[in-house]
């Protein structure tokens, strides 16, 4: 296995060892210059002096190389290991900012989930106001935080993100379903802008043939008016009926079946899925039928039922 070896650490042990043989170089020459000076000095003692200078300041430069030398190979890997901690500290940062954006879209989601919600709950304006900012506050002054500490506060808003994304998401599934339910329900008039003209119940033939049981409501309409559906359901029945001419019935899935008589034409046929307010026919007056109204039924699991209640304030004349 072949060892890995750090550059930097080779070049500050060959300087090292340049440093120790320069030093014991100069040791030597030192005393032999020592030696040579004593000799020296009784015969010349201005020559003398002038070597021992000279020894000196050569001995000093190469003691002074080797310090540089030394101290310029501990810069550089001191260098060398703030490079690496720079290094580390931007894939932090850059870890750090990914994360602050996943929560960043999270939070974005969040709010969207809200503002619908907000709308399916039909909750007052201003009630919960989801582009406007949360009052926050606190006696204790700020502090620094630590990086250990900032990753875990981060972490726990995700979590928090998450919790809530799952609770926004159970009660849009409940309002949903309760908007189904009620979208299933009859609730307003087959004919727009119009007016009751005969109610349900007893009331006197209008062919002249004595009293009989109306078992719908009839509806002031033109020829030719577009006929609603009065809830969201599928098309089960649309063709003719004896009495009652074109008629078409809707099924609401909850029960609750719906019928539209007298048209001058259908417009959808079975299976049609249709929704609340969704033109089905045209109105008229085919059948057993006194001139151009709609005529509608309310059945529930079978049983007949006043349509009066389900259709709000809309008033007879």
């Amino acid at each position: 296995m072949t060892l890995q070896t750090n550059p930097l650490r080779d070049i500050h042990d060959r300087i090292h060892r340049i440093a120790v043989r320069l030093w014991d170089w100069c040791c030597v020459t030192a005393s032999r210059l020592a030696v040579a000076g004593r000799e020296r000095m009784a015969a010349r003692p201005v020559s003398a002096a002038i070597v021992l200078v000279a020894a000196g300041m050569v001995f000093g430069g190469l003691v002074n190389a080797a310090a540089t030398a030394s101290l310029q190979a501990r810069l550089a890997e001191q260098e060398n290991r703030l490079e690496d901690t720079r290094r580390e500290a931007r894939r932090e940062v850059n870890a750090l900012a990914a994360r602050l954006g996943e929560l960043q879209a999270q939070a974005n989601r969040l709010n969207a989930l809200g503002d619908r919600l907000t709308r399916v709950a039909k909750l007052r304006d201003g009630e919960f106001d989801f582009n406007r900012p949360v009052g926050v506050g606190g006696a204790e002054p700020g502090r620094d935080i630590s990086a250990g500490e900032l990753l875990q506060g981060i972490s726990e808003v995700e979590h928090d993100f998450r919790r809530s994304g799952m609770q926004l998401s159970v009660l849009e599934s409940l309002l949903f379903n309760r908007e189904l339910e009620r979208n299933a329900v009859p609730s307003r008039a087959p004919v727009a802008d119009t007016y009751i003209t005969s109610g349900y119940g007893r009331r006197a033939d209008p062919f002249g043939g004595g009293g009989q049981f109306h078992r719908g409501i009839d509806f002031d309409a033109r020829v030719g008016d577009p006929v609603l559906a009065v809830a969201d359901g599928v098309v089960s029945y649309s063709g003719v009926r004896t009495g009652y001419g074109n008629v078409v019935e809707v099924d609401h899935g909850n029960g609750y079946v719906t019928r539209y008589a007298h048209n001058s034409r259908n417009t959808v046929k079975v299976g049609d899925l249709v929704r609340a307010g969704q033109e089905i026919a045209k109105a008229g007056s085919t059948g057993r039928s006194t001139g151009a109204h709609v005529h509608f039924e309310v059945w529930e699991n079978g049983r007949l039922h006043n349509p009066r209640k389900f259709l709000g304030d809309i008033q007879r004349r």
